[in-house]
């Protein structure tokens, strides 16, 4: 299991919170993976990786999601999984935000597909010490957590329908 020990590798010991939250992602990924057949094991490899860019010593344009995706593309993972854990959960609408999304897409593809939005799902459905929430939960915790003028609070009230409509897609086929 790499992608757990490389993910414990990184925020565990820094960041416990986070390292909660990642937890509580890769177990439900885990329990629903089941449904993507051999997407299974990817899946669950890009929910044990999609926050290791919060990581102290991978911070370079202070969005995890393209931090984390460089530095997993740099260790040799699977090229499927850094492209999900790249653009995980609207990471696009929030890269706009922060002036990202040319340098984003450019160096990321974006995956549309039953295994991203489950994993957008098991990270819309786990709270930050890792606890289930309903996606309008965990959506009014992050408002909450960041303040209304924080960047990450501007995309996820931009990102909310979309973000409704990939928890109604999981869940409808539930």
């Amino acid at each position: 299991m790499v992608h757990r020990e490389l993910a414990e590798e990184y925020p565990a010991e820094q960041l416990p919170i986070r390292w909660a939250h990642e937890r509580g992602v890769a177990q439900q990924a885990a329990a629903l993976g089941a449904r993507l057949g051999g997407d299974g094991e990817v899946l669950v490899a890009a929910a044990w990786l999609h926050d290791i860019g919060y990581s102290p010593e991978l911070v370079d344009t202070r969005f995890h999601p393209l931090d984390g995706a460089r530095f997993l593309r740099r260790k040799g993972i699977d090229e499927r999984v850094v492209r999900l854990v790249a653009h995980h959960t609207a990471a696009m609408l929030e890269a706009g935000e922060r002036g990202l999304a040319g340098v984003l897409i450019g160096e990321f593809e974006l995956e549309e597909s039953p295994t991203a939005d489950l994993l957008w799902y098991c990270d819309l459905t786990t709270g930050p010490r890792g606890q289930r929430l309903t996606v309008v939960e965990r959506l009014a915790e992050i408002k909450a957590r960041y303040g209304p003028e924080h960047p990450v609070t501007r995309f996820i009230m931009r990102a909310e329908p979309e973000l409704l409509a990939v928890a109604e897609r999981v869940e409808g086929g539930q």
